[in-house]
C-alpha cells in the first residue's frame, strides 16, 4: 500500500493505523507524510515570512515519519504548500498514492477543511480514496 498522510501537526502511528479501513496495518506500507507550511499569523503570511512555518512543518513531518518507521512502515517526510489541495497535488505528482489520509486537528481547522471540501475535492480531482480524520 502506498499511503499519503496530510497533517498540520505530528500524527501517531496508531492514529494512522486506526484511520485505515478494515484490518490494514502500516507495517510494510510506503508512506509519504506531507505537512503544509501554514503561517499561524496573518502578518507573517502577508509579509511572506514563511521560515518559521516551514521549520515547524518539517519538524512535524519528520516526527510523524519517524514514528511510522518505528512501527514498520517505510515512511518519509516533506513539507508542502500552505493550501492543502496544492500540497496534495504537488505530492501526488511524484508519489502515486493508493490512499490519502487527511488529519485535521481542531474544530476550526476541521470546519475550514469541510467548508473547502478538501477530502471530496481531492478524491474527485486526483482519483484516490481520501479519508478525513478528526483529531
Amino acid at each position: 500500500m502506498k499511503l499519503l498522510v496530510l497533517a498540520t501537526e505530528p500524527v501517531s502511528a496508531r492514529d494512522v493505523r486506526d484511520a485505515l479501513p478494515g484490518a490494514e496495518g502500516i507495517e510494510g506500507a510506503e508512506v509519504l507524510v506531507v505537512v503544509p507550511a501554514v503561517n499561524e499569523s496573518a502578518v507573517a503570511f502577508w509579509m511572506s515570512d514563511s521560515d518559521e512555518a516551514i521549520a515547524e512543518a518539517e519538524s512535524a513531518a519528520q516526527r510523524t515519519a519517524a514514528e511510522l518507521r518505528e512501527r514498520g512502515a517505510q515512511a518519509r517526510a516533506t513539507t508542502g504548500e500552505s493550501e492543502p489541495l496544492l500540497a496534495l497535488q504537488d505530492a501526488l505528482a511524484t508519489y502515486p498514492a493508493d490512499r490519502i489520509l487527511v488529519f485535521a486537528r481542531d474544530d476550526d481547522e476541521r470546519s475550514r477543511y469541510r467548508e473547502q471540501g478538501i477530502a471530496e475535492e481531492a478524491e474527485r480531482r486526483f482519483g484516490v480514496p481520501v479519508t478525513e480524520v478528526a483529531r
